[in-house]
């Protein structure tokens, strides 16, 4: 089975759109998880949360998901009702999810931070074989023995001194891997991303 994860939409509707299209009609995947920042930057904020309503797609709050921001009343009760964590088994695979790091959706998980022994003790303390978080619009993709993390960049892009990434991935959960693709290249059999 293979699952879409997608974070930091940042309200770009347009980018949504991309992204659910192919995976529902190119990568097939049978469930999407998305780790928070519905808004926030972009431009379409309302019709990102509507839409992501709609598909009834798992979603964690991120940061700015919890910041004053002009929003219809409907967006801002259903962002102040998303949870802070999600977990959920699919196929046998336990999940957790979180915006940045298990306890705080302000800070993130960077390649750099984090060791295999660090990332085994997180995975039996969470009792989870897959972390997925967003967060630092930085693609993520490291497995140990106990599972993997997975971030799968941002979907929106903006001119900013932080990277920006506009990635989508796909966790195939019969071996664990992960693909990742970038939103502003054709997508087809070899356009995988080198994480």
């Amino acid at each position: 089975m293979d699952v879409g994860i997608i974070s930091d939409i940042h309200g770009d509707l347009a980018a949504l759109q991309t992204v659910l299209d192919r995976l529902d009609n190119f990568h097939r995947t049978e469930f999407v998880l998305c780790a928070g920042d519905l808004v926030g930057r972009g431009p379409h904020p309302d019709e990102v949360v509507r839409l992501i309503r709609e598909r009834g797609i798992p979603t964690v709050r991120g940061n700015y998901d919890d910041a004053p921001l002009p929003l219809a009343d409907e967006t801002l009760g259903f962002l102040r009702g998303l949870p802070l964590d999600w977990r959920g088994t699919i196929h046998g695979r336990r999940i957790f999810m979180c915006h940045g790091k298990p306890g705080s959706y302000r800070w993130g998980l960077y390649r750099d931070h984090i060791s295999a022994t660090l990332l085994d003790m997180m995975l039996a303390s969470l009792n989870a074989d897959v972390l997925i978080t967003g967060h630092t619009h930085v693609p993520l993709y490291m497995r140990v023995g106990r599972g993997c993390v997975i971030n799968p960049g941002s979907l929106f892009t903006f001119q900013n001194v932080r990277a920006t990434s506009h990635t989508y991935g796909i966790l195939r959960l019969s071996d664990m891997s992960f693909d990742l693709y970038d939103l502003a290249e054709p997508v087809g059999e070899r356009s995988a991303l080198a994480i």
